[in-house]
């Protein structure tokens, strides 16, 4: 099991448990890698005062447990406005937004799509590549190894305005 893996089944009862989601949890880098953890509340805040709270019990469970081999740092965050998406729920949350997809295999020669998310249906997440009707593309979660929102006017307007993510996020 990986770092990352193992990190993610430990902490996650305690993340839950303060009223958290856990977004991603990330662990590598040089002589000292960072164990980066990202999460947000159920309607998709998360303050600086949650990262504070979040860190200070999840530094207590990570001394307890020791459960990396060397020295790391500790970094807890929110997802940001161009947060990764990782969860099928955080496709169909911000539906409408775009964003660059990639996918852990090569699929008709291509693997990295960037497009508007157009939500998930039937388990698949639709992606509107802008290519007319051939440009829409179907993945399920499991064929994505990594996707996150693209930074857009339409992105940061709505982030000025106090946008929350629901299941129409990106529509006007």
């Amino acid at each position: 099991m990986e770092a990352a893996d193992r990190i993610t089944t430990l902490i996650t009862p305690t993340v839950e448990s303060l009223g958290f989601e856990l977004v991603r949890v990330n662990y590598g880098g040089g002589r000292k890698p960072t164990l980066q953890i990202m999460a947000e509340r159920p309607d998709g805040t998360m303050g600086v005062g949650d990262c504070a709270t979040l860190s200070r019990e999840l530094s207590v469970l990570l001394d307890v447990e020791d459960p990396l081999p060397t020295e790391y740092l500790l970094e807890v965050s929110s997802p940001g406005i161009d947060r990764p998406l990782t969860r099928e729920k955080d496709f169909g949350r911000w539906a409408g937004f775009d964003a660059k997809v990639e996918l852990g295999e090569d699929r008709e020669g291509r693997r990295r799509y960037r497009g508007t998310l157009l939500g998930v249906e039937n388990g698949l997440i639709g992606l509107d590549t802008g290519a007319g009707e051939v440009g829409v593309v179907h993945f399920a979660i499991a064929e994505v190894s990594k996707a996150k929102l693209l930074l857009t006017d339409k992105l940061l307007k709505a982030a000025a305005k106090g946008f929350k993510p629901s299941g129409n996020a990106g529509q006007e």
